[in-house]
């Protein structure tokens, strides 16, 4: 599985979309989990305390182990703010079978991209606990790959990985 990880409007979906296009054209099955749709279905009952946070990451880990075992390759785009959490994760799974990848765009990028106005809603009150301001993010500390804004690309995925594009 390839996790993705960084704050909100940092690109974790896009780059999702693009390594799941990769993998498809490498007749590899996968599959996006996306943690903003299941936040809207699967875990609409959760709400953004630290526990809360914790557990919707620990149910997209439950899924993914179950797409992993029905063949796919599960390309998740969470925010999952907690290292020790991401860790855990890591080892619950088989060697090899969980990457960590860090979508590592800057805070100030994005705020200036917030596709969902979330940091406009944070600075004028509206909104409390966004990851990266009010509320913790830690930046992993050894990401199998890091991928910074300018290198989004599927292709630069593809040549990391050793495949054509």
């Amino acid at each position: 599985m390839l996790w993705i990880t960084g704050l909100p409007a940092a690109g974790k979906t896009t780059l999702a979309g693009n390594l799941h296009a990769v993998l498809a054209r490498h007749g590899i099955r996968s599959l996006v989990v996306d943690a903003d749709v299941l936040r809207r279905t699967l875990n609409a009952d959760l709400g953004y305390t630290d526990a809360d946070r914790r557990e919707n990451v620990r149910r997209i880990g439950e899924l993914v182990r179950f797409l992993l075992g029905e063949g796919f390759t599960p390309v998740v785009a969470c925010i999952s703010p907690f290292r020790d959490q991401r860790e855990t994760l890591r080892r619950s799974f088989a060697p090899g079978q969980f990457l960590e990848i860090f979508a590592d765009t800057p805070l100030e990028i994005c705020r200036q991209r917030d596709p969902k106005g979330l940091y406009q809603r944070a600075q004028r009150g509206e909104l409390k606990q966004l990851t990266g301001l009010d509320s913790a993010y830690e930046p992993p500390v050894n990401p199998d790959l890091v991928f910074t804004p300018d290198s989004f690309s599927a292709g630069e995925f593809a040549r990391r990985f050793g495949l054509p594009d």
